[in-house]
């Protein structure tokens, strides 16, 4: 089996098309050879029915004529009382019977060529023919003879004989079919005699031998007993060179038969006395040329498949062809160019699925942008990122702290404000890693805190506790120190007394939320508002690091997470910031 499977919609609709079209032709081109060779073979038994039933009503003609002879002869009284056993002719008149008889034998001769001879052998020992002088065969007596006994045995039916040689006149040997009857008496009830009349053979054969049944076709006859009363290879039949079907003949009532063997049809009619009318056809010529019949059906089966096929390609081409064009807008697509749209003029499933394409396309063309514009706005918030580690302010503040110290000799003080300021920047450096692990985070900010300690002194206090089950846990880099420094700037700074700055971290629903509070000097809900909008307004410097981290956890972990400031004027700030809990 081929392992063949189309590869397009359209070879695939076109091959099922043209296997279901290639079926469907065979088969009715099947089903019509058969149904005409059927058609044809009924046709030619009718017509063989037909001529075999003329065949019939001639045989039967001349039969009649036959009976009508021997009621003639029954019913005469010359022959009554020529074969009488009674003396109601002397012995000096029996020759003027026997002219008289032998006249009207003669004129019925006359006027019918096909019989051969009358003859009338009465059981009183008398016989009459249509010769002037009947000379009776001394070798062959009348009464030996089957035709003879059968009449005898019917008691006044007539009885057709088989063709023989009739040969009960002296010199005379011909085929003849014979009819018979016995004579009865005047009263109706003794046989006195037994008429015959000879048909000649010829006549059966000539109307036989002139039927035409195909270029083959022949005609024969058998009689009741089976035996051929006529056909055309008589003689091989006799010398068994040729068999019919004579069983199945004589079994058969009058219709036809086919012998597959030989492929003959035989069509038989049956005779009103006892005969069986035999047609005998070929099937190979009853369909005049059976292999043009065949080549014709294929033609046309071939031509009609070419036909269709040229359609179901066209057909198949018209249906697949918006497929095929939203195939071409698919590969423009797989290009990059999400700016094209397919065709959806046209109702049904093609159209639904242009429409569900073209939805397709415009929805990945929006995520492009909004995955372009969150690149920018990311890229940005790096950017500002990296501006707020870099805050020369603090540089150089820690650095002039760091050279005020060491000229007052402080030099352990030197060493902790240097070691927390390359802790500080070492957690800037990993700027590839997004996300860092709390415990680095905390690390990043207790070094800051450290700093800004020593920078304030005694002006700035702090505690963390972040507990060590969160250390694992990851949060983006440089979290919290935007709220720290705001705290010590905006919130700590400008206190006459030391501020307190407390750092916590806890599990919330779904999330860690840290906690970064101060005690300085808190802001308004105008102020707070300010700060969270100060991204949008690309302008205030001083906020932008709050501003900046909660767009950066939006970014990273969606709305639901980000940052909320609580805070009054001289009540401290506390700032939450929520993220989700990611290992």
């Amino acid at each position: 089996m081929l392992d063949y499977y189309p590869k397009t919609i359209h070879a695939a609709i076109s091959t099922a098309f043209s296997l279901l079209i290639l079926a469907a032709i065979a088969v009715t081109s099947l089903i019509s050879y058969n149904v005409s060779e059927d058609a044809v073979i009924t046709n030619s038994e009718a017509y063989m029915g037909e001529i075999i039933t003329q065949v019939n009503n001639n045989i039967q003609s001349y039969i009649d004529n036959m009976e009508n002879i021997s009621l003639i002869i029954f019913t005469n009284k010359d022959v009554k009382y020529y074969i009488s056993s009674n003396p109601f002719i002397s012995r000096e008149e029996v020759r003027s019977y026997q002219k008289n008889i032998s006249d009207l034998f003669q004129s019925l001769l006359y006027t019918r060529k096909d019989i051969a001879s009358i003859m009338v052998f009465g059981y009183n020992g008398r016989v009459v023919s249509d010769r002037r002088l009947t000379q009776l065969n001394p070798n062959v007596p009348p009464q030996d003879q089957d035709w003879y006994k059968q009449a005898v045995k019917e008691g006044g039916r007539s009885v057709i004989s088989p063709p023989h040689v009739q040969n009960v006149l002296q010199g005379e040997y011909s085929w003849v079919v014979s009819l018979s009857r016995e004579l009865k008496s005047i009263n109706g009830m003794t046989g006195q005699g037994v008429a015959l009349v000879d048909l000649k053979l010829n006549v059966i054969n000539d109307i036989c031998r002139d039927v035409k049944l195909g270029q083959r076709g022949y005609v024969f006859i058998v009689d009741d007993s089976g035996n051929i009363v006529y056909h055309p290879q008589q003689q091989l039949i006799y010398s068994k060179l040729r068999t019919e079907q004579i069983g199945r003949v004589m079994a058969s009532r009058q219709g036809s038969f086919v012998d597959k063997d030989s492929g003959r049809i035989y069509t038989i009619h049956d005779t009103s006395f006892g005969w069986k009318i035999v047609g005998v056809a070929y099937q190979d010529e009853l369909i005049s040329n059976p292999s043009a019949m065949r080549n014709s059906f294929l033609l046309w089966a071939a031509a009609g498949l070419a036909v269709t096929l040229i359609i179901s390609f066209i057909i198949s081409h018209r249906i697949t062809r918006p497929i095929r064009r939203l195939q071409a807008v698919m590969r423009q697509v797989e290009r990059g160019d999400f700016d094209v749209r397919a065709e959806v003029g046209q109702a049904g499933e093609v159209g639904q699925l242009g429409r569900a394409f073209n939805m397709m396309v415009g929805q990945t063309r929006r995520l492009l942008d909004e995955r372009v514009q969150t690149e920018k706005i990311k890229r940005r918030t790096e950017l500002r990122l990296l501006q707020s580690q870099i805050n020369p302010h603090f540089l150089y503040n820690t650095l002039d702290s760091i050279i005020w110290m060491a000229e007052q000799q402080k030099n352990e003080e030197v060493v902790l404000m240097t070691s927390a300021l390359a802790k500080l920047f070492r957690a800037s450096i990993a700027k590839d890693d997004e996300l860092v692990p709390i415990r680095v985070e905390v690390e990043h900010i207790d070094s800051y805190l450290q700093i800004q300690k020593m920078r304030y002194r005694d002006k700035l206090d702090y505690v963390i506790d972040v507990p060590r089950e969160l250390h694992a846990f990851k949060t983006p880099r440089i979290l919290l120190q935007p709220f720290v420094e705001n705290a010590i700037y905006h919130g700590i700074k400008n206190l006459p007394e030391g501020g307190m700055i407390a750092i916590s971290a806890r599990q919330a629903d779904n999330g860690i939320e840290f906690r970064v509070a101060d005690n300085g000097q808190g802001m308004s809900e105008e102020t707070i508002k300010l700060i969270m909008g100060a991204v949008r307004r690309d302008s205030d410097r001083d906020h932008i690091g709050v501003s900046n981290v909660n767009e950066r956890i939006e970014l990273a972990f969606g709305s639901d997470y980000g940052v909320s400031i609580e805070s009054e004027p001289g009540e401290g700030t506390t700032v939450a910031i929520k993220i989700p809990q990611v290992r």
